[in-house]
């Protein structure tokens, strides 16, 4: 059964490829300089057969490539429907759906500038999403172990943190000198609120044995709340470092659509614009991958800080 599943990409990556190159392009979308959807097909279908022949000879392997298995076939499948409407029948408005060849095309082609764009990008991103995460994490610690903080501060946590973060564009961007400040300064708003309500939270609901028995040990205050209330609670910390990476992107985008003179949200914004819609695209996947990375990097670190608790949480 396994071994059925592993050779599904294969198939499902020459049978995209037969009928790319089986049915000819409509005459409305403009022509790209080569095909790149069908060479990255090929490509797939190397990567495959390379994949399905390693999983014969490993059997670890294999049972790992063939839980994937579906899933990438059924990728592969819907890009050769969305294919078939764009480039070979025009069924979608052509101005508004470009060919997978062109979109594809933009990402080799403009790949200099896209990842200028990026790192620009990705230098507010971090220094929001730092910030917003180190003052989430104290301040939720800070509600979570003191009654006085939590008397003051988390009235005003419950009555700020829900308004989005771009409803303070027009006020951050007459407070800050620089876009790139007032940018990442919104970034952390939008990381800032998830990390702090889920961090008090997480403490809120550590059971009170956990306490009584380190206070029993002679522990004392300050190690009961490193050694004790910040790692039971860091379940749900990483919960709102998730939610917040999220909304920072969701804010990154639309503080440089707004103002900013470079970045990956600024381009999409530009090539919207000049009705390239092959470039918003491409844009587009340049931010997933970029999200999706993040998010990735993200789960690595709290499966190697919450190790003892691997296979207990779900997100």
């Amino acid at each position: 059964m396994k071994t059925w599943k592993s050779i599904l990409p294969l198939i499902a990556a020459v049978a995209v490829l037969a009928v790319t190159c089986a049915v000819p392009d409509s005459a409305a979308h403009p022509s790209a300089k080569r095909p790149y959807f069908a060479l990255l097909v090929v490509g797939v279908a190397l990567l495959a057969a390379a994949a399905f022949l390693l999983g014969l000879i490993r059997p670890g392997f294999r049972a790992r490539y063939a839980e994937k298995a579906p899933f990438l076939s059924g990728l592969l499948t819907f890009l050769c429907i969305l294919n078939l409407l764009t480039a070979k029948m025009a069924t979608l408005p052509v101005l508004y759906f470009p060919s997978l060849d062109r979109v594809f095309g933009v990402l080799i082609e403009d790949a200099p500038f896209l990842g200028a764009c990026l790192l620009y990008s990705l230098r507010i991103q971090l220094t929001g999403w730092i910030c917003g995460a180190a003052a989430g994490c104290l301040t939720g610690v800070a509600i979570g172990f003191s009654r006085r903080v939590r008397y003051w501060v988390y009235p005003l946590v419950r009555v700020l943190g829900p308004i989005p973060s771009t409803a303070w564009v027009p006020l951050v961007l007459v407070s800050f000198p620089t876009m790139v400040s007032a940018s990442a300064f919104l970034i952390a708003l939008a990381v800032w609120f998830p990390t702090t309500i889920l961090t008090s939270s997480g403490i809120a609901s550590i059971p009170n044995a956990y306490f009584e028995a380190a206070a029993t040990l002679g522990a004392s205050g300050r190690y009961t709340i490193l050694r004790v209330g910040i790692p039971a609670a860091m379940p749900s910390m990483f919960i709102g470092l998730f939610n917040g990476t999220t909304a920072s992107f969701i804010t990154l985008i639309t503080a440089e659509m707004l103002g900013a003179k470079y970045g990956i949200g600024w381009y999409i914004n530009w090539q919207k614009d000049m009705m390239a819609y092959a470039n918003v695209y491409a844009g587009l996947i340049v931010m997933s991958v970029s999200c999706y990375g993040m998010i990735t990097l993200l789960f690595r670190v709290r499966d190697r800080l919450l190790v003892w608790q691997k296979g207990v949480i779900k997100w």
